[in-house]
């Protein structure tokens, strides 16, 4: 009895034979990388510089005339370079100044307010029953209620302050983190590894620090720099309606306010801060859209 011994070499395919043994070549995946999206975190970097370093910054004081009133935009002098307002301001320093209330309100209230809606939202979508359905309640109510209106209430109630505008803005937040949390928990309450972390003994309240809450944090936090945007947006509505920063503070929307009544005459007192908020805005939309294609999960399952 004669043995039959086969052997099989292994080599580059040159294209011939019916292609038996070989593997199928996969291309590399090549992500696109957007030209906006490195624009927006660009502008984002550059602006939160300058509001932290704005007092060491080369800039007049935001409260001293540097010129005559409503000068346009000159390149004479740095002070100059966006114009100056109705009294003699310069308006890029009023702008440099006025990014650090909007991105304190629009940050601070953001953080506050998702971190106190996530955890309601993780109570509510683990227990469930009776918490559940009083954090559901709580949350569409505050839902339902007109945003503007509570803000220019909670403006009118209490003295216009930057933390008077944070509280408003932070309780706007809660509810649209909560559902948002409350969501993402149902899902993942009911994966296996949950499961078999309760089986073994875990906490309710391990469960949820150290098994929910890691796998809701990317997508909650791509989420975040929208918000943020919508409450710089929030933010200037009320300083344009004057129940926002008191003067001489300068703010983006209390700058467009104080120059509407010119705007036909010297338009560039109100594009000037309209540009600025527009620029963040769009600059947070699109790290937003970013953040979350990169981020979260439920895209990708």
């Amino acid at each position: 009895m004669t043995s039959v011994q086969r052997t099989v070499t292994t080599g580059p395919d040159t294209g011939t034979g019916d292609g038996a043994g070989t593997e199928p070549s996969v291309p590399a995946v090549h992500r696109t990388r957007s030209i906006l999206v490195g624009i927006a975190y660009t502008w984002l970097a550059v602006i939160v510089l300058a509001a932290v370093f704005a007092d060491v910054l080369p800039l007049a004081p935001y409260d001293r005339p540097v010129g005559l009133p409503r000068q346009t935009p000159s390149p004479d002098s740095f002070d100059l370079l966006l114009g100056t307002d109705q009294l003699g301001r310069s308006l890029l320093s009023r702008c440099v100044h006025g990014a650090r209330v909007s991105l304190l309100v629009g940050a601070g209230a953001g953080l506050i307010g998702s971190a106190v809606g996530t955890v309601l939202g993780m109570v509510a979508g683990y227990l469930r029953g009776r918490t559940d359905s009083v954090i559901r309640l709580i949350a569409d109510a505050m839902l339902a209620f007109p945003p503007l209106i509570f803000l220019l209430a909670l403006a009118a109630v209490l003295t216009p302050s930057v933390s008077t505008i944070l509280i408003g803005l932070t309780l706007l937040v809660v509810p649209t983190f909560v559902r948002l949390a409350r969501a993402n928990t149902l899902s993942w309450a009911s994966r296996e590894f949950i499961t078999a972390a309760r089986n073994m003994g875990a906490s309710r309240r391990r469960i949820l620090a150290r098994e929910i809450l890691p796998n809701l944090l990317p997508s909650l936090g791509a989420y975040l720099p929208v918000v943020m945007a919508a409450l710089i947006v929030a933010e200037g509505s009320l300083s344009f309606l004057g129940m926002g920063i008191p003067p001489p503070s300068p703010s983006w929307g209390g700058m467009i306010s104080d120059g509407k009544d010119s705007v036909g005459d010297y338009p560039h007192l109100v594009f000037v801060p309209t540009a600025f908020i527009f620029l963040t805005v769009f600059a947070l939309n699109q790290a937003g859209d970013h953040l979350r294609h990169r981020f979260d999960r439920g895209l990708h399952d």
